[in-house]
């Protein structure tokens, strides 16, 4: 599995007065395998610029539960809002195989971070 990550600060929806920092990722997933797959559940490692760390788990991604067949993408966005500035997202994908065999399928560490203008 190839999973790649882009991320975007959202301004209109933070509040920084409240500490409070909303951003949105986008995921995509590359099937590199010979078999089509499904996305089963999710499992985050989100941590905060104050070492804060919470984990999220759950079935599928946003609502579903897609299979993805061989060299097809699957692409979805989501959020997560933080209580500072900066912070970092990380986890796993379980996937099952055709075949019935399951495995996890990294995501990748990905920073989130609120852009500061150059003086």
């Amino acid at each position: 599995m190839d999973i790649k990550v882009s991320t975007q600060y959202l301004k209109q929806q933070s509040d920084p007065a409240r500490e409070s920092y909303a951003f949105a990722y986008t995921i995509t997933i590359t099937n590199n395998r010979l078999l089509p797959v499904k996305l089963l559940s999710r499992h985050w490692i989100i941590t905060d610029q104050n070492n804060k760390v919470e984990e999220v788990k759950g079935n599928g991604v946003v609502g579903q539960q897609p299979v993805i067949g061989p060299g097809q993408t699957y692409q979805y966005s989501s959020g997560a809002v933080l209580s500072t500035e900066t912070g970092d997202m990380k986890g796993s994908y379980t996937m099952q195989c055709t075949s019935g065999e399951s495995f996890a399928a990294p995501i990748p560490l990905f920073v989130l971070a609120v852009p500061h203008m150059l003086h």
